[in-house]
């Protein structure tokens, strides 16, 4: 259980240059790209040069700060697909995806960028609504219950996570996100989550979810997925991975064991990659259900989701199928219910 939460053909066929349908036969409609809308970063810095030489005028004067910000937020993130092309289209995930994680003396920090067959207004839309995001992360095996809260400040994400069995909210420990919609436009949308604290004595937690359009009608997606650790959360987590954790292992090739097999990245940073794709496979799931009937969309979301983590299983395997289903069914329905956590928080 995971209470935080190389090369190969894919089975996919993905082409860089184009998905051409949604990968059940369905044509895409053609997306504005955001190479057409957003400038390079290089063309920014010579505009931004160029008026300041011939005028005195600063380039942040000539324009506002968002639009400079959200037009970097997308070229970077196209730079960072097209540097990608190749990871995308060979890596053993059998989808166009590529995970990578960091960690240093005090954070850790998961990265997956992949391309889903959803146009970008579909995507954006979904995706850049707070209710949205409770749908998604109720997904993960450890969330219990997820509350959109309006607050003074903004809007939260009340959450409780625990173990990967039933249980009453009130042994579970809650997580509060703060939830903010960043940019929103035709070319680029960006989400952000924050946590003060979490589990386990971590801290400063940090989701990030960004997106872009493609030529081919779908969609470029970046998650991240960090959160930092004293002295007091490195010694549980290590507690963790050298009991209930020591036999698990993230997506990262570090080399090859003593048979010849893959040898997977494990401790820490196996930890992150783990409940990175967990996440991601929740977001997929989401997307995934949305032409569905609204009062089959829940039941689609688990299904998917469960299967998707089983193609995994070195890794995401936590759970029988029937045992999850039945347990999510528990939690959505108290979770629909307008249920709240109780006043004791076990973390």
């Amino acid at each position: 259980m995971d209470i935080l939460v190389m090369s190969g053909q894919t089975g996919d066929g993905y082409s860089p240059q184009g998905l051409g349908s949604d990968g059940e036969g369905n044509a895409q409609p053609a997306v504005p790209d955001a190479r057409v809308a957003a400038p390079s970063l290089a063309g920014l810095i010579l505009a931004g040069l160029a008026l300041w030489l011939v005028t005195g005028i600063s380039p942040a004067g000539a324009a506002p700060a968002a639009d400079s910000a959200s037009a970097t937020g997308a070229s970077a993130l196209l730079a960072r697909h097209d540097a990608l092309q190749n990871q995308l289209a060979f890596n053993p995930y059998k989808r166009p995806m590529v995970i990578e994680s960091s960690r240093t003396s005090g954070d850790v920090k998961g990265d997956i960028y992949a391309v889903v067959p959803h146009p970008f207004g579909v995507t954006s839309a979904a995706l850049a609504g707070s209710q949205g995001w409770c749908e998604i992360l109720i997904l993960h095996v450890n969330t219990k219950y997820c509350r959109v809260a309006r607050e003074q400040n903004g809007t939260a994400l009340l959450m409780n996570v625990g173990k990967k069995y039933d249980q009453p909210l009130a042994d579970s420990f809650s997580l509060k996100f703060a939830w903010r919609l960043e940019e929103k436009n035709a070319n680029y949308m960006r989400v952000l989550l924050t946590a003060d604290t979490g589990p386990l004595s971590t801290h400063d937690y940090r989701i990030v979810l960004e997106d872009i359009p493609l030529e081919s009608g779908g969609t470029f997606l970046h998650l991240s997925y960090e959160y930092a650790f004293g002295l007091a959360g490195r010694v549980a987590l290590m507690a963790y991975l050298n009991t209930a954790g020591r036999s698990k292992v993230g997506f990262t090739v570090t080399g090859k064991d003593g048979n010849g097999e893959p040898a997977f990245v494990d401790g820490i940073r196996g930890l992150v990659e783990r409940n990175t794709m967990r996440y991601y496979l929740a977001i997929e799931s989401f997307l995934g259900s949305l032409a569905t009937p609204q009062n089959g969309q829940f039941e689609k979301r688990i299904v998917d989701w469960f299967t998707a983590s089983e193609r995994y299983p070195r890794q995401l395997h936590e759970i029988e199928q029937a045992d999850y289903l039945d347990m999510k069914r528990r939690e959505y329905r108290r979770q629909q219910s307008g249920q709240t956590p109780g006043p004791t928080d076990l973390g």
